[in-house]
């Protein structure tokens, strides 16, 4: 039996071609778990024209397609896909963060960089060799978008990337809160999409949390530097929350690990005192910053303190994330689980796992019928209903 969403999920349109997925090595997990997904939901829809050529294929025992990426004992490789891809309705789903892989180098052990995984992923669009009828590209940390605007003579690997991908076939990028969503201006007729989790941590942090207060009297949103103003002002508006956000003051004559360092962090917003405050990002990177946030709140006396970040890299380990949490700093973190995340994360008392999988395979259900997702890229009516759900004592029943 369905469950009232996926009912109503429309999806009577003749599919744009056979779904196919290639989830590349870095993402075997994230697209196992996606598969499971549109293999029930297509098995159990019932659906008038499932005998017709149209829908030929349409359901299967799973979407994955037979590929992979060989090596060469020189470190170089090449792509490889055992079933035909011709007519097909391809989705190729990579993780350019995980740097658990990896590979021999003339003898060495390489762990893989954004870079190599990047490479991978042309090299089975490669191996696609234009017969997929469309091909659509989930990255969910978009490549390189962290140099995403030029300030001095330097390069704009992101918008490159994204020109590269267009001319080697792709139609379709999905990306997952882009760090400046204004690189897609770098490929004006393709199309490109950044999806907002902001459901998820919302379910999140209503499923682990069961005493919180929703209102703008006991509850805040912060946002941890200008940048990142657009996504905490959706989350407070959607929560009815207050909203303030934290000015970074950097030290522009010098330059550590390619940023220049902050010297403080001034708050601009009401009080937060004795409040629980949501602090929402894009990404947590060594966590410096979060940390610094979390810091400058206690010492406005905010009560507790729940991190949001679409993405934790934790790049420096989790060392000061354990530190900062000993000492009171900050209660819960959430992230989601599109990029890698390490076995010793997900064993943190501390950590929430946001499951996005279902999500994607919203998605990718949904373009494969050709239908508008304008209803799954903006949440509000879910995150309604989860509140709703939640004051009325129904955490647990709040819809995945």
């Amino acid at each position: 039996m369905n469950s009232p969403r996926e009912e109503k999920r429309n999806l009577e349109t003749i599919p744009v071609g056979s779904l196919r997925m290639i989830p590349l090595e870095g993402c075997k997990n994230l697209g196992k778990m996606i598969d499971s997904y549109l293999v029930r939901w297509r098995t159990e829809r019932e659906n008038e024209h499932k005998d017709s050529l149209a829908f030929a294929g349409y359901q299967r025992d799973s979407y994955i397609l037979d590929a992979k990426i060989a090596r060469f004992g020189s470190g170089e490789a090449k792509g490889i896909i055992n079933e035909s891809v011709r007519g097909t309705d391809l989705y190729l789903i990579v993780d350019v963060n995980n740097y658990s892989l990896t590979y021999s180098l003339c003898g060495i052990q390489n762990h893989m960089s954004p870079d190599d995984h990047y490479q991978d992923l042309k090299r089975i669009i490669a191996a696609v060799g234009g017969k997929a009828r469309r091909i659509t590209v989930i990255m969910p940390f978009l490549y390189e978008s962290r140099q995403h605007k030029r300030s001095a003579r330097e390069s704009l690997d992101c918008a490159l990337a994204l020109q590269e991908l267009v001319r080697m076939g792709v139609d379709n990028i999905i990306t997952f809160d882009a760090h400046d969503s204004r690189v897609q201006n770098a490929i004006p007729l393709n199309g490109f999409e950044t999806v907002q989790p902001t459901y998820q941590f919302v379910k999140g942090l209503l499923k682990n949390v069961d005493d919180l207060q929703l209102d703008s009297d006991h509850m805040m949103v912060v946002s941890p530097d200008e940048g990142g103003m657009s996504r905490a002002i959706y989350m407070a508006n959607v929560l009815g929350l207050d909203m303030g956000m934290f000015y970074k003051r950097r030290d522009y004559t010098r330059v550590v690990e390619g940023v220049n360092p902050i010297v403080s962090h001034e708050f601009l917003g009401s009080s937060v005192e004795g409040k629980d405050v949501i602090v929402v990002d894009d990404m947590i990177s060594s966590g410096q910053t979060v940390v610094d946030v979390a810091k400058q709140l206690k010492k406005r006396n905010a009560g507790r303190i729940f991190i949001a970040a679409t993405f934790g890299l934790f790049t420096n380990g989790l060392s000061r994330m354990d530190e900062a949490f000993e000492q009171g700093l900050f209660d819960k973190v959430l992230t989601t689980n599109l990029i890698y995340q390490t076995p010793e994360l997900l064993e943190r008392p501390y950590y929430i796992n946001c499951d996005m999988s279902k999500y994607i395979a919203y998605i990718i259900d949904t373009l494969n019928h050709d239908i508008s997702l304008s209803d799954l890229l903006d949440p509000n009516e879910r995150i309604q209903a989860a509140i709703t759900a939640y004051r009325e004592g129904h955490a647990k029943s709040i819809e995945e």
